[in-house]
């Protein structure tokens, strides 16, 4: 059983703060919970002190013999902190090392694993502050629950509202399993994102891919103990800890990037949306007319074949995943790709649904082998990039058994 410190600020998501606790302990772990003075307004202590059996740490000053470094003996004592709802102002605090309560003071001293579940208004959280304040945690190694879209407190529909709390659970066991020796010393290559294809110097051709789900996979890999390169083209997202971040724009930057690399993995997973036309770029704006526009399109390279028809891919290394994403008829395309470009999975996921796929945090994905198939149902993409490394894995240990009979 491990020790959580439950960090609660204040915002309206502070009552599924209650709803977290609970689920920690059903996977068997001990909370604390950690109250700002702002989440007091929303969730009384007792709350959280009936639920979690324990005294609700509230002030940094507590009366009472050695209270002042009390916050030094949670931070030894914790495996990880989780502060869920994560404000915008918390997440300030800590991104800039201030420490003017018991929660900030806690997340200095503390040396466990941190996990991240920010809630506000969709405005803020797309403000370019907390947006830098992010990507300096991420960069620290801070795991973050990507927040979910819909209505908000304020009355707003849009990106910010804390994410449910079956998902920040599973973000907590994730980052609680203890690596599988499997990718112990394991190289593995991760594509993500969309390419751009220029038209002329202001305009391209792109797709609606955010990047999210191969970032997610380049994460867990990382965190499982992999040596993780990310391919990545255009996008907003801050890069995963512990990956090596290579970044593309076209088609043909990602196709060298990757080809230059590949021999050399033990795993590559091609989750990019990588452009199949490309055009020659104007050297000038192109100046609008009455008339059409015809742009004559030429057929990319095809990474993931050229990575399929390496010769090291005879005694099968790297492990090769490749991704589908379709409007229709979604496995038979996935099964059809599978053969056709010689890799050992396909992942097929629906990006005709408005709820899963393209621009949004959650996935629904059926993982397609020679043999058989697998449905994940909806859920975070993180989740999702844990079960896909979860069907990787008996791949990866058959490489090392290989190498071991040689």
């Amino acid at each position: 059983m491990s020790l959580i410190a439950l960090g609660v600020t204040g915002g309206i998501g502070a009552y599924k703060a209650v709803e977290i606790a609970r689920g920690l302990q059903k996977e068997g772990h001990g909370v604390v919970a950690v109250m700002t003075a702002s989440a007091q307004r929303f969730v009384t202590p007792l709350t959280f002190e009936a639920i979690t059996r324990r005294e609700v740490i509230t002030d940094l000053w507590t009366p009472g013999t050695n209270a002042e470094i009390e916050h030094i003996a949670i931070a030894s004592q914790i495996d990880l902190l989780l502060v869920a709802p994560c404000t915008a102002n918390t997440l300030g605090r800590f991104a800039q090392g201030l420490a003017d309560d018991f929660l900030t003071s806690l997340y200095l001293a503390t040396t466990a694993p941190v996990v991240l579940a920010p809630a506000m208004n969709s405005n803020m959280f797309a403000h370019p502050a907390v947006v830098a304040n992010l990507a300096a945690l991420h960069a620290r190694g801070v795991r973050v629950v990507e927040p979910g879209s819909g209505y908000l407190a304020c009355g707003w529909i849009g990106k910010g509202r804390l994410a449910e709390p079956e998902d920040v659970v599973a973000c907590v066991q994730q980052v609680l399993a203890p690596p599988s020796s499997a990718w112990q010393g394991r190289s593995v290559l991760i594509t993500a994102g969309p390419t751009y294809e220029n038209i002329d110097p202001v305009r391209y051709i792109g797709n609606r891919s955010s990047g999210r789900m191969g970032f997610a996979l380049a994460a867990e890999a990382a965190r499982r103990g992999a040596t993780v390169t990310l391919v990545t083209g255009p996008t907003t997202l801050a890069p995963p800890a512990g990956a090596a971040v290579v970044r593309v724009r076209s088609a043909a930057d990602m196709h060298a990037a990757v080809m230059a690399r590949a021999a050399g993995q033990d795993v590559v997973i091609m989750a990019a949306a990588v452009a199949d036309y490309t055009l020659d770029q104007a050297p000038q704006k192109i100046a609008k007319s009455d008339g059409p526009l015809v742009l004559t399109l030429s057929r990319t390279r095809d990474i993931l074949a050229d990575v399929g028809a390496l010769p090291s891919r005879a005694e099968g290394r790297p492990v090769l995943v490749g991704f589908a994403a379709e409007t229709h008829d979604v496995v038979a395309h996935a099964r059809e790709k599978l053969a056709r470009k010689r890799v050992d999975l396909i992942v097929a996921n629906d990006v005709a649904r408005a709820d899963a796929g393209f621009e949004v945090e959650a996935n629904a994905v059926t993982i397609v082998s020679a043999d058989a198939s697998e449905e994940v149902e909806l859920q975070s993409k993180d989740r999702v990039a844990g079960r896909i490394l979860d069907r990787v894995e008996p791949l990866v240990s058959k490489l090392t058994a290989a190498a071991s009979a040689r």
